[in-house]
């Protein structure tokens, strides 16, 4: 048995922030490129610059700055505290979950043995 979850933020019913954008901004922060990034995601350019535009608006930040000489493209400050408490969350959630996993494990294993339903 495995309890399945998914973890996003929304704001005014849309996404703001979730695993796909953490991909997104961790592949830019590697590959200094959206269109790197976006390679290396398997995903197209256009679909990777309209999530991370999506996000800055509905988050009223910038996400990504590009570098006055090279072009290559930085994750803010903000960005990076962003990915480290989104990514500790997850985390969070999926202690939670193994704790409730092994909970719902121990109550099938009692109801099996004593035969009740």
């Amino acid at each position: 048995m495995e309890i399945k979850y998914k973890v996003w933020i929304e704001k005014n019913g849309k996404v703001v922030f979730g695993k796909g954008r953490d991909d997104i901004l961790k592949a830019i922060d590697e590959q200094r490129s959206l269109n790197a990034a976006a390679k290396k995601l398997e995903m197209s350019y256009r679909a990777a610059w309209g999530r991370l535009k999506a996000s800055e608006e509905r988050m009223g930040m910038k996400l990504v700055e590009i570098g006055v000489h090279d072009k290559s493209m930085q994750l803010t400050g903000q960005a990076r505290s962003i990915i480290e408490r989104f990514e500790k969350l997850e985390k969070d959630v999926e202690r939670l979950l193994l704790t409730a996993d092994r909970d719902f494990e121990k109550l099938l294993q009692a109801q099996g043995k004593t035969g009740r339903s």
